[in-house]
Order: C-alpha cells, then structure tokens, then sequence
C-alpha cells in the first residue's frame, strides 16, 4: 500500500551496510530487498515509518524519522488520537491533511 509518493523519510547508507539482512527480515513491508552483498531501498513508498529496521540494524545504516508522515496520520486517527489525518504532527492543533 502506498500512502503518499515522495514523502518517506527512509535513507540507506550505503557504506555502512554490511548485508547482514536483518532490516530485510523486520520490515513489515518488503521495503528494503538484497542487491548481491549489501541491502537496498526498493519501494520507498511503501514504507510505514515504524522504525523497525532502523533499530534493528546494528551498524546504523538505516535512518527513518519512526512516526512521521503519512503512516503515523492514519495511525494516529485510527487510535482515536485526532479526529483529522495530519503529516508531521502529533497534536491536533495541525490543520494540513495529508490522507
């Protein structure tokens, strides 16, 4: 599932990944995929902004800002936290719907 294009805050360095797999194994969404010896960002997009592969990874290759965006929006009203979807803030003083 995409929520929005372009927004995610997911980086992967490259020259800190050693392809040990385990973001690949995390990743609720098939976000990062192997590419011979190393992992790479695949569908961006798809991303959920959990945070699981980015504290998973032991060399700190994976940078994602957990409960930013789109995702946390959705989740936030799912939770009944706010009434009104809103990208990059948790109070419901935010007036910008993103969903």
């Amino acid at each position: 599932m995409i929520y929005l294009r372009n927004v995610v805050s997911l980086e992967l360095d490259r020259d800190k990944c050693t392809g040990c797999g385990v973001c690949l194994k995390v990743c609720p969404q098939g976000v990062l995929a192997r590419c011979g010896d190393f992992v790479q960002i695949v569908n961006q997009d798809a991303c959920i902004e959990c945070g699981a592969c980015a504290m998973n990874c032991e060399f700190d290759a994976i940078r994602v800002r957990s409960g930013v965006g789109c995702a946390a929006a959705v989740l936030n009203v799912m939770l009944g936290r706010t009434s009104t979807p809103c990208c990059g803030s948790s109070d419901d003083s935010c007036t910008t719907s993103c969903c």
